[in-house]
């Protein structure tokens, strides 16, 4: 029986050039070796698999039947490693991988610039983002299932390197012909009579809202929740409620007319979008991808080291 797991590759290669040259001194020509380490290369594989793999009797360098099948299947062995020998290359040198970013539906506004950014550079390289909820992103880069996250917040899990890739800003969306759509700024207490629409993930972002305004004694009316930051957006233009969500979220929108953004006192802090990662055991593509974060990083706010 063939053990693939018992065949050396070297000697397998030598193997395979005795049986296309059909002779030891040719085959030992070509892989610039002596024909007797060739024929202890040939002999240590049938010794290994327990069969012999040329007719001895046969001056022609016939193969017996299990030289027929190991040369089939080695030839296919040999090629696999090369072709994996050329995918670990690759790898280094930023002609394939992956990277894997792990987003909520707000934060992906902010990546996607980074991402065109690198994309220009290394447009070899696949870019995933995932929609993974934000209290479970620092915990997966952690682990090791994602290479990146994006967080609004400081996380509590030690030993990851924050870079700042950009800022946004929580504002009132409402249609234009509202009321408060012609406002400087409103209070919070402007919108405790409105109806609001709401996003349906229990995120951290959220509770900070929620907690601000019940630290102010100000009730929110959340009449509709959704799953979507569309479907809040489309709702608020149908006139079924207003929303407090970050103002890059619906660029377009706004500045097509469809929706208005109203800062909230009190509520409308710049906030800062940051890419978590590891502090080591990154891939090549997770490597290239941080520096083209840190390029953007150094002119924001530079880069912080958490535990």
């Amino acid at each position: 029986m063939l053990y693939p797991s018992a065949v050396d590759l070297g000697a397998l290669k030598v193997f395979l050039a005795v049986a296309q040259e059909r002779s030891f001194s040719r085959a030992a020509a070509k892989v610039h070796r002596t024909q007797p380490a060739v024929s202890q290369a040939v002999r240590r594989l049938e010794v290994e698999l327990g069969e012999q793999l040329f007719d001895r009797s046969s001056k022609t360098g016939t193969l017996t039947e299990a030289g027929r099948m190991l040369q089939n299947y080695g030839q296919r062995l040999v090629r696999l490693a090369e072709e994996t020998e050329s995918a670990v290359r690759e790898l280094r040198d930023l002609q394939r991988g992956r990277v894997l970013i792990g987003a909520n539906e707000a934060a992906v506004h902010t990546l996607l610039p980074l991402v065109g950014r690198f994309r220009q550079r290394y447009a070899d390289i696949t870019i995933d983002v995932r929609r993974v909820p934000a209290r479970q992103i620092a915990v997966e880069v952690q682990q090791g299932s994602l290479d990146f996250g994006a967080l609004t917040f400081h996380p509590a899990e030690g030993g990851l390197l924050e870079v700042p890739i950009g800022t946004d800003e929580l504002v009132l969306l409402v249609p234009p012909s509202h009321g408060l759509a012609h406002r400087r700024q409103v209070a919070m207490e402007d919108i405790a009579l409105e109806p609001v629409v709401a996003h349906n993930d229990p995120s951290p972002a959220r509770e900070r809202v929620l907690r601000l305004f019940e630290e102010h004694h100000v009730p929110l009316r959340m009449v509709i929740s959704l799953p979507s930051l569309d479907g809040i957006k489309r709702a608020v233009e149908l006139k079924l409620g207003v929303a407090l969500l970050p103002r890059r979220c619906a660029i377009t929108e706004i500045a097509g007319g469809r929706l208005v953004a109203v800062p909230v006192a009190g509520v409308s802090r710049k906030r800062q979008v940051m890419l978590v990662c590891r502090k080591a055991h990154r891939s090549h593509a997770a490597d290239a991808f941080l520096t083209v974060a840190q390029e953007k990083g150094s002119r924001e706010s530079g880069n912080r080291v958490i535990g």
